[in-house]
């Protein structure tokens, strides 16, 4: 089975009453079109994770990111592939979160992380997350 290499950045924030809060978006192409998962994308040869997270939220939603400690590698199997995922803690250094490749995104706190439909290889990852906010 090909196994897919990406990383995904867990954007974590706080919102108007000092309350966590983690960004999430919502694919708008291919076969998980509407499914909502952690902003990244493929690391290409060459790149080290944390690079290729930089590079994909750059490209995807125009905005600098930190990225901070890795939070978990995440191995799933869909279907046609096995998806190695790198998560990693991050923060917004500057931009303004321009969806360019995603339908919708939403800032979420601990207590709405639950309430949307996350892609299959992120439910664990997010059960963490309210784990550890």
């Amino acid at each position: 089975m090909k196994t897919i290499r990406v990383a995904a950045a867990v954007i974590k924030a706080e919102n108007e009453k000092g309350e966590p809060v983690i960004f999430a978006t919502q694919r708008g192409y291919g076969d998980f079109k509407g499914g909502w998962e952690f902003p990244g994308g493929k690391i290409e040869q060459g790149e080290t994770p944390q690079q290729a997270l930089v590079r994909e939220i750059e490209e995807e939603l125009e905005t600098e990111i930190a990225v901070g400690e890795l939070l978990d590698t995440v191995e799933y199997d869909y279907p046609a592939f096995h998806l190695s995922m790198d998560c990693f803690w991050a923060e917004i250094l500057s931009g303004d979160l321009v969806l360019k490749e995603h339908e919708a995104a939403r800032w979420l706190t601990r207590e709405e992380l639950d309430s949307v439909e996350w892609l299959p290889a992120d439910v664990d990852l997010v059960g963490e997350i309210g784990r550890i906010l």
